[in-house]
């Protein structure tokens, strides 16, 4: 091949790839779809702005700020507890407790729905222990756990993979149960054993409506975490948390609140990215 068609060739590979560009560049759906997103972003930092400002003016003047605060003091109660050094101390105690149950309430969940959806006579065997089970109040369960497991980090383990376990053992039945039935019967004649039905079609079926059941975990594991804490413990946010109430330093306390959710909401955008890069096969929805 001469020089000339090898530069050709690049030019028209060249040309091909700029006309690409421009046809997603000037592609209405791309472009609908990048103002949906500067408005949604824009329309959350607003919403944010005029919220706080309301509450910060609603403060002392329409209700007492003993009883909701103020943004301006919120700040100030939490860079006190940024310097006095203890606040990542407690952050991580009570996030160590709520990644340890939350891995152990998926793997526990995980596991539970697919034998459930693979095998219905053992999901019917242990229908009614399980719909029992979910149906006890958990938190009336924690003094029974100190009573077995002691106040340790062991009760809050426990506690929180409790929580964690039963949304995802519901959305990996469904997504098991979901499967087409003919698939699974084409992939048999294939001659398949049930492993690999269980792995090859089962699981990745079920990855879906994990990862719903996932976001939906995410603060049930902080919330086991902090309540157990309330309850059993001298360290963790849950014992900032009850600290605070006790001494009626309502500004502490909102700061405290405001961490949590703010480790809720990175906790659930870390889940989020891990979802679109396990499903890229799923259509984006909203």
């Amino acid at each position: 091949m001469s020089n000339i068609e090898m530069t050709s060739g690049r030019a028209t590979d060249i040309g091909l790839a700029l006309d690409e560009d421009q046809v997603f560049t000037v592609d209405p759906s791309i472009k609908a779809r990048r103002r949906e997103a500067i408005i949604v972003i824009a329309s959350r930092v607003i919403l944010a702005v005029l919220v706080l400002s309301a509450w910060e003016w609603v403060s002392g003047r329409w209700i007492s700020d003993f009883w909701i605060s103020s943004p301006s003091r919120i700040v100030v109660a939490f860079v006190k507890l940024l310097s006095s050094g203890s606040l990542v101390a407690n952050i991580s105690v009570t996030m160590l407790e709520a990644v340890v149950g939350f891995a152990i309430g998926v793997v526990a969940g995980m596991t539970m729905g697919v034998i459930c959806g693979a095998n219905r006579l053992i999901a019917r065997i242990l229908d009614p222990y399980l719909v029992g089970f979910y149906s006890l109040p958990r938190i009336a369960l924690i003094p029974l756990f100190i009573l077995w497991f002691g106040i340790g980090l062991q009760t809050k383990v426990i506690y929180t993979a409790l929580l964690v376990f039963f949304p995802v053992f519901m959305n990996t039945l469904s997504g098991v149960r979901d499967v087409s039935q003919d698939l699974i019967d084409v992939i048999r004649v294939m001659g398949a054993s049930r492993a690999d039905t269980v792995k090859k079609i089962l699981i990745p079926s079920a990855l879906a409506w994990l990862f719903a059941g996932l976001r939906i975990s995410v603060p049930y594991a902080l919330v086991g975490a902090i309540v157990a804490e309330m309850f059993t413990s001298n360290v963790g946010l849950g014992y900032m948390i009850s600290f605070y109430a006790n001494q009626f330093d309502t500004a502490s306390l909102f700061a405290t609140l405001a961490i949590t959710t703010a480790l809720g909401l990175l906790v659930n955008a870390i889940v989020g990215q891990i979802e679109k890069h396990l499903l890229r096969w799923k259509p984006a929805t909203l």
